[in-house]
């Protein structure tokens, strides 16, 4: 059915789909929802450090 090298590609190919499959759930999950809050966040600062320095001057 299969030769030994047929099956070593098809587990190459089975770990490969695997480490994406589980490598775009934590990008989805956890990277991106994280770098976009902190970007929010630094954006905040800098809006209320600008009214401060507006307000100061």
């Amino acid at each position: 059915m299969f030769d030994f090298d047929q099956y070593l590609g098809f587990l190459a190919f089975l770990t490969i789909l695997t480490i994406g499959f589980w490598l775009m759930i934590f990008l989805l999950t956890f990277v991106i929802p994280y770098w976009v809050g902190g970007s929010i966040v630094e954006m905040v600062k800098e809006k209320i450090e600008a009214r401060k320095a507006k307000r100061e001057a």
